[in-house]
């Protein structure tokens, strides 16, 4: 049995030397050539006893003799001549140069294409010979079968003249094809005979034939019209070929060669000439090509044999099909793959029951089902660098696949996943940006989960899991442990409620996350504010003040609420002003910074001790009873120490750069027009640039603000931006 492959699809381009056994040498002396009989029992007996040989990824088959396969691979110009029983070389061709198996042995034909003397050439690729050469100056090259070379001349009917070349003997001509024949092309027939297909006419009128040529005698006989390019194959039996309609409706054509009778096996749609045909025994086999990187399933990818005695009868054979080729036994060589078990080269043969199996000649190493092949997910995700993103990687075995990832965060069962249509160069990446949907991600312990589908629908769906975990700093302003600045809000009725933020990275904007309340009873305070960590634990805590001027420590527990309050001292009624969560002094705890009726500034430093948070206070100035806001916002002037920014009564704002020792230079005059607020809270790094950052409310217009910090000492905060964040005009924030 064998292929024919319309003209244009042989391989053929401009360019060069034909394989290392015809290099450098003149003519060999012809070796003896077994007879087709001979060559089939040789190439069975290597078929039963070889074992699975390996190939390099990517590696195709277009043809194959008696005791090997051409091959040729994506990653490489040359194409080669392999041993079945072990994958070696026996010889190999650089760049686009035409190469085909003849049917008989392991006769190769070559066409060079060299534009300066074009030849074809006949190679015994067992024996490394060359057996004869016709030059191909005046006359096309158009194929081979058996011992016999073909070339087209043009004649005076506007068609091609076909001729025969035979070792030993000058050219003859053919008989029996009509005097305007064009597109001819040869190939391997039954033993004897050539298979030729070619067209006549043009446009819409073209017509298109196949036939089997004599080769004893150069006469083309049982010729037959088909409606569709594509290939044909042909056995001692019977002739197939597709057919396809105008709505891409695939027929498998099957003809009787004895009695001439004509069946029509409709197989569904295809791409037109995308299905290729072949014939093993009493069973026609057919699949497409594209399967594997298709993005939607099809049945018509598996190669399927079907029963030419009933009909009816299938059997698949592999899951996809890439390239398939005549063998000259009768069987078929197919580079495909299954499931079970990968990609390779696949002997279609009858069993002993007269169906046709499947077996794994060749193997790849590549997985035919989608593979999750490897991960990159640190075992360790710090969120204080690259802004918070990392990129996560899962490679696969092939890029149509519609992956699923799902991030899920252990202590809180929250989660985010994402969905990817095709993998790039096999490999799902997501620029994961620290985020759980609407919110920023928690610290502590996560597990992912990957599942890949194959789009085009061969094999199962790839699933796998895994852990990670997510570390950062812990923030002043951030009580629920997930990194992004939380807002307290008292309202009306004494409630606190607490306010997560998220930024949104794509939009660059600050915006709400979850908001809950903490509890009820906070009306009886007159001052409450964010002091960062003051009490040792790893997150940050608050401190209210009472109208008896008791202040009160509320430590935080990392997920969003605050142990029971405790007592820090009395005596704390005297002060106007109190604000913390900034490191003053350099000593790496955060202090506390309070002005009294007179205007004079006192710092309480940080002990870290929790039950006794603050250290006596010291005085620093005088001058400071014009302002009606201090805010701790630690560093957003660029030096070593936290700062504060004030408000005057005229509403300036004015920057007192903190010098590292618990002091501050003189102030700097920053902005105008800041009367409007009627809270400024230093947030902390709430667009997650490493910069602390200022909120604002408005109780006016119920909007909120933030300012981005600058890292500059001259304009700390760029531009006012709109956030997300609620107002609704609480009676504190901090």
């Amino acid at each position: 049995m064998s292929h024919a492959r319309p003209a244009r699809r042989r391989l053929a381009a401009a360019v060069v030397t034909v394989l290392a056994v015809t290099v450098g040498g003149s003519a060999l002396t012809a070796p003896a050539i077994a007879s087709p009989a001979t060559d089939s029992a040789a190439a069975s007996d290597v078929t039963a006893t070889q074992d699975v040989i390996t190939i390099p990824p990517g590696t195709t088959i277009f043809g194959a003799t008696a005791t090997g396969y051409l091959t040729s691979s994506k990653e490489s110009s040359s194409r080669s001549w392999i041993r079945a029983s072990d994958g070696t070389s026996g010889g190999s061709w650089m760049w686009y140069v035409g190469v085909e198996a003849t049917g008989l042995g392991d006769l190769v034909a070559v066409n060079t294409n060299d534009r300066s003397f074009p030849e074809a050439i006949l190679t015994n690729m067992a024996t490394r010979q060359k057996l004869f050469t016709v030059p191909l100056l005046g006359q096309e090259y158009v194929g081979a079968a058996d011992r016999t070379l073909f070339t087209a001349v043009d004649n005076a009917s506007g068609g091609k003249d076909l001729r025969m070349h035979v070792q030993g003997t000058s050219d003859m001509p053919t008989t029996g094809l009509p005097a305007n024949a064009t597109s001819i092309d040869v190939s391997p027939g039954t033993p004897g005979h050539g298979l030729v297909t070619y067209s006549t006419g043009t446009g819409e009128a073209v017509k298109r034939y196949v036939g089997l040529i004599d080769l004893a005698t150069g006469a083309v006989a049982e010729q037959r019209e088909r409606a569709s390019d594509g290939n044909v194959a042909v056995s001692a039996t019977h002739l197939t070929w597709v057919e396809y309609d105008a709505s891409s409706n695939a027929t498998v054509v099957v003809v009787d060669r004895s009695t001439g009778m004509r069946t029509n096996m409709p197989i569904g749609t295809a791409w037109r000439e995308d299905v290729e045909v072949g014939l093993v025994g009493d069973w026609v086999t057919y699949g497409t090509l594209k399967g594997l990187s298709e993005v939607e399933p099809h049945p018509l990818y598996a190669l399927t044999a079907r029963s030419l005695k009933d009909g009816t009868t299938t059997r698949k054979l592999l899951d996809h099909t890439l390239a398939a080729v005549a063998a000259p036994d009768g069987t078929l060589v197919v580079r495909g793959g299954t499931v079970e078990h990968g990609e390779g080269f696949y002997r279609i043969a009858l069993g002993a029951d007269g169906v046709p199996t499947a077996k794994l000649v060749a193997t790849t190493g590549e997985p035919t089902k989608l593979t999750l092949l490897s991960q990159n997910v640190p075992a360790v995700i710090d969120l204080d660098q690259n802004g918070g993103r990392v990129p996560l990687e899962w490679k696969v075995s092939r890029y149509n696949v519609e992956a699923r990832i799902t991030l899920r965060h252990v202590r809180t069962g929250k989660s985010m996943s994402a969905s990817f249509i095709q993998a790039q160069d096999g490999v799902v990446r997501w620029d994961w940006r620290g985020e759980l949907m609407y919110e920023s991600a928690y610290n502590g312990d996560y597990t992912w989960e990957f599942s890949g589908r194959p789009l085009n629908g061969i094999g199962p769906t790839v699933t796998s899991s895994g852990t990670f975990k997510v570390v950062r700093k812990a923030a002043p302003h951030d009580y629920n442990d997930n990194g992004s600045p939380d807002v307290l809000l008292r309202d009306g009725s004494g409630r606190l409620w607490r306010a997560d933020s998220h930024y949104d990275t794509y939009n660059q904007q600050l915006n709400s996350g979850e908001q809950k309340l903490i509890s009820s009873g906070w009306g009886g305070y007159n001052q409450i504010e964010a002091v960062g960590n003051i009490a040792g634990a790893a997150h940050g805590d608050i401190v209210a003040r009472d109208t008896a001027g008791v202040l009160w420590h509320y430590l935080g527990k990392g997920d969003g609420t605050f142990a029971p309050r405790y007592k820090v001292g009395t005596g704390w009624g005297g002060y106007k002003q109190i604000t913390g969560g900034s490191d003053l002094n350099g000593d790496g705890k955060s202090d506390l910074v309070a002005t009294d009726g007179t205007g004079a500034l006192w710092l309480h430093k940080g002990t870290g001790s929790w039950s006794a948070p603050f250290a006596p206070r010291v005085k620093l100035g005088t001058g400071w009873h014009g302002y009606n806001q201090i805010v701790a916002t630690g560093n957003i002037a660029g030096a070593a120490a936290g700062d504060l920014v004030a408000r005057d009564t005229a509403g300036v704002l004015w920057l007192h750069l903190g010098k590292g020792d618990g002091t501050f230079a003189p102030r700097v005059k920053i902005g105008t027009g800041w009367q409007g607020y009627s809270h400024l809270v230093g947030i902390g790094d709430a667009d997650r640039d490493g910069r602390p950052d200022l909120f604002a409310t408005n109780s006016a217009d119920n909007r909120t603000y933030l300012y981005k910090g600058t890292g500059s000492w001259s304009a700390p905060f760029g531009q006012r931006q709109d956030t997300g964040m609620p107002n609704n005009r609480p009676t504190s924030v901090v």
